[in-house]
């Protein structure tokens, strides 16, 4: 029985995602350790000053879209290394603009310049893509016909649905 064993007969109900993972709000998507965030942010800032929602966005794109940190993550690593004097800040119409100090370009200097690469390492993008247009594709056919349809094609397609999630969690249990 495998994994099914471990989920009641057809999966988890709440939570596995469809990717693994956390699921829900912030989803599966690629995850750098821990203490990635200061060493992306002391790099980004060795090119330029920046705010740090264009952080986020330039670590979105360098990573290739494999890691997009939280405001939850970055904001509180952006006053850490405030408080620890390696970057200041000033207001730039609302914004902060965060600078890298002397001591913080050594620290940058002295750490990894691409610390963003290794998100992205391993991970098919094309095949991610595939999978999320498929995805799209079902639950924009799910919404139509359960927006225009009759409750009989209502509780057919609901049926469709529930079919197709069993036989993706049976190909993980190897059972046809």
């Amino acid at each position: 029985m495998g994994r099914r064993a471990a989920f009641g007969p057809f999966g988890p109900p709440f939570g596995g995602g469809p990717f693994g993972g956390r699921g829900g709000r912030g989803g599966p998507r690629g995850r750098a350790r821990r203490g990635d965030v200061r060493a992306s942010i002391l790099a980004l800032l060795a090119d330029r000053p920046m705010h740090g929602y264009e952080m986020i966005q330039e670590i979105g794109e360098r990573s290739g879209g494999a890691w997009k940190p939280s405001p939850g993550s970055v904001y509180p690593t952006l006053q850490l290394l405030e408080d620890e004097g390696l970057i200041t800040s000033e207001s730039d119409g609302g914004k902060k603009l965060f600078t890298l100090t002397d001591a913080g370009r050594t620290e940058a200097e002295s750490g990894p310049s691409a610390p963003w690469a290794e998100a992205g390492r391993g991970f098919d993008f094309e095949a991610m893509q595939e999978i999320r247009t498929a995805g799209v594709g079902l639950m924009e056919a799910f919404g139509q016909v359960f927006k225009t349809g009759t409750p009989e094609q209502r509780e057919k397609a609901l049926a469709v649905i529930n079919d197709a999630r069993k036989k993706l969690y049976l190909i993980l249990a190897d059972e046809h």
